[in-house]
């Protein structure tokens, strides 16, 4: 019984392995602007920003963004000394930079628990093909 599920915990470890190549390695957030916003009288660093908070953001800057383009003034429709083109383009990489985090933590998560069901002797065999792998 524990091989087949040592077996098991291998394979899932195998698919988080896989996931964790999907997302790669998170980008740095490399803003376009000073990251420092002025929007309806509130000045807010977008690096400090959490989730929601972003997202709020972004809707409301591609809102006055749609409505620039409309009248013709997007070209020359600036915030805190950037076009809100940047702003949005900022706020969406610093959104998907967050959320690439937080999928690389749960996968980390799950390998840690997947970790610790291991039977003590797979656990063994496991270190020592390492060490063995290391020695080569």
């Amino acid at each position: 019984m524990a091989n087949l599920n040592d077996q098991k915990i291998l394979e899932l470890k195998k698919q988080i392995e896989e996931k964790k190549k999907l997302i790669g390695k998170s980008k740095k957030f490399s803003p376009i602007t000073n990251c420092s916003i002025e929007l309806d009288g509130v000045r807010q660093n977008i690096q400090t920003l959490g989730k929601e908070q972003l997202v709020l953001m972004l809707i409301k800057l591609n809102a006055y963004a749609a409505s620039a383009k409309e009248l013709g003034l997007l070209d020359v429709y600036n915030v805190s000394g950037y076009n809100v083109i940047e702003w949005i383009e900022d706020l969406k990489a610093k959104l998907d930079f967050i959320n690439r985090k937080d999928e690389e933590n749960k996968l980390k998560a799950m390998e840690a628990k997947l970790d610790k069901l291991l039977s003590d002797e797979k656990k063994v065999e496991l270190e020592i093909d390492e060490i063995e792998a290391a020695l080569k």
